[in-house]
């Protein structure tokens, strides 16, 4: 179990700062650790595994690669499926369900290509036991992942469980609320190393301020949930317990203020209850009230962070939200935000995520950055505006790709 083939899935944009996270979390040589489209590929331990799920923020969840081979038809993936020693991974006793995804696959259903890796695995239990284990498609002990490209064919055993964005604490919500994982991108991409005040102005159900509170306590993010690896033969509890033991004693009192606000108030109460679950409401301080009325909640210049409400999240942003729905593109809304910004938050930087690729000439200021970033379906641009009184106006500034710095300047990469 020291010679896996862990790939890790991730939002498209994050993957930068995937691989990043993965060097800091399993200390691997650089050249064990490569970015692949959409996630990280690397050579690791189990204890790795382990590890990546109990800390990773940005990945969606921990796979280890079994079988990858070319194929032409489903018979040619009976094979690969058939070749793979499941008896070392799960019992008969166990149920399991395959899920499936393709990228310019030639075969004509990949419904019929899923039954065909379930059948496979069940066939080489039936051969070496007698007893074949049962298919459960909503709470399955063990969860078998498949992908084909046009003539490859990959298959994992997830290490997860529940995608790795559900931390544990999120039972308030309101309508489209930001995935964890997301927040953490948005964190990661601001370089926001707990060393100043950061606030969200928008804060919804807490979701960025919550993540970056635990940044700030060293909090890490697996530690209040449970995990697919937990039912998997080569499990260990000592190890796990270990590990756990670890990250719990790694917390620490905050190294900065993290401030969060918004102008619906149930919000605020979600977000609260939300700190509370995520053993983090000492190390956060949440307030009611408009985006455009609110002053700075720090005496010394920070960061904020900001997912404005758009789309489904309209609804539920009180004032700040009407004004921006009542507009047609929006522009009055964030112009005065941007007035605002520039009168009361001189040398604060402000990020914000959104799918409007105009958002600069609408807030009237230019921005210094912008990163490509994906919610969900949805492509945005994370911009940056480093906020000075008057006006801030200067040439276009292109897409900066996910592997500079925060300032702008190429990081170094290893």
């Amino acid at each position: 179990m020291n010679q896996l083939r862990l790939f890790l899935p991730c939002a498209a944009g994050v993957e930068d700062f995937l691989a990043d996270e993965v060097l800091r979390i399993t200390g691997a040589a650089p050249e064990d650790v490569r970015k692949r489209r959409g996630g990280v590929l690397l050579s690791g331990s189990w204890r790795d595994a382990l590890a990546l799920n109990l800390h990773s923020r940005l990945a969606m969840r921990v796979l280890i690669q079994l079988a990858h081979g070319g194929y032409r038809e489903e018979k040619d993936i009976y094979a690969a499926a058939a070749s793979v020693a499941w008896e070392i991974w799960f019992t008969p006793r166990q149920t399991f369900k395959v899920e499936i995804t393709a990228q310019n696959s030639p075969l004509k259903s990949l419904n019929f290509a899923a039954l065909t890796v379930k059948d496979a695995i069940a066939d080489r239990f039936r051969d070496r036991g007698g007893v074949r284990p049962s298919v459960e498609t909503q709470w399955p002990d063990v969860r078998v992942y498949a992908h084909l490209t046009q003539d490859e064919v990959t298959l994992y055993i997830d290490t997860s469980g529940e995608p790795l964005f559900k931390r544990g604490w999120r039972e308030d919500k309101g309508d489209a609320p930001l995935k964890e994982t997301l927040a953490a991108a948005m964190i990661a991409a601001s370089g926001w190393d707990a060393t100043v005040p950061l606030y969200d102005p928008c804060c919804g159900s807490g979701t960025v301020a919550i993540e970056a509170a635990q940044v700030a306590c060293g909090m890490a993010p697996g530690l209040l949930r449970r995990f697919a690896f937990e039912k998997l033969l080569p499990f260990q509890p000592h190890v796990w317990s270990a590990l756990k033991s670890e990250a719990q004693e790694a917390v620490h009192a905050p190294k900065a203020e993290v401030f969060g606000s918004d102008v619906a108030h149930r919000m605020v109460d979600f977000a609260m209850r939300n700190a509370q679950r995520a053993g983090i409401a000492h190390a956060i301080q949440l307030r009611g009230g408009d985006a455009l009325q609110r002053m700075p909640p720090a005496d010394v210049p920070g960061l904020m962070l900001v997912n404005p409400p758009y789309g489904e999240r309209i609804e539920t942003a009180g004032v700040a939200g009407r004004q921006r729905a009542e507009t047609a593109d929006g522009g009055d809304f964030f112009s005065q935000l941007a007035t605002h910004w520039k009168k009361n938050y001189a040398d604060w930087t402000a990020w914000i995520l959104t799918p409007d690729m105009k958002l600069p000439s609408r807030m009237r200021l230019k921005e210094s950055r912008r990163v490509p970033m994906w919610n969900g379906p949805i492509e945005c641009r994370l911009f940056r505006f480093d906020m000075v009184k008057g006006t801030a106006r200067q040439k276009p500034v292109a897409d900066t790709p996910a592997s500079t710095s925060a300032d702008g300047k190429p990081a170094d990469r290893h």
